[in-house]
């Protein structure tokens, strides 16, 4: 899966406030900072940017899930991803980090 820190991170600075990846990619590298090289940010973030966009099948098929903040990602809440939603914008960003 990965470190668990970082992927909870992404998640927060993507849909909380909308931020690219490269801006998480440099937040994140401030923020850790001693306990995960460029490298292995870079390697997550791109696990993670693919992941969220390619498997969001499954979150239309999870049950209701409690809202914990502002942000949800609940199908049958607030977050609506459209399904031909596509990776390739964001590895693009991530590719010229």
């Amino acid at each position: 899966m990965g470190p668990y820190e970082l992927h909870d991170y992404f998640l927060y600075y993507m849909l909380r406030f909308g931020f690219s990846p490269s801006k998480i990619f440099r937040l994140a590298q401030k923020s850790f900072d001693g306990d995960y090289s460029r490298e292995e940010i870079l390697k997550w973030l791109k696990k993670f940017y693919w992941r969220f966009f390619t498997q969001q099948f499954k979150r239309s098929c999870m049950p209701d899930g409690p809202k914990v903040g502002t942000v949800t990602l609940s199908p049958r809440g607030d977050f609506r991803m459209p399904s031909d939603a596509a990776v390739n914008l964001w590895m693009k960003e991530i590719e010229i980090i």
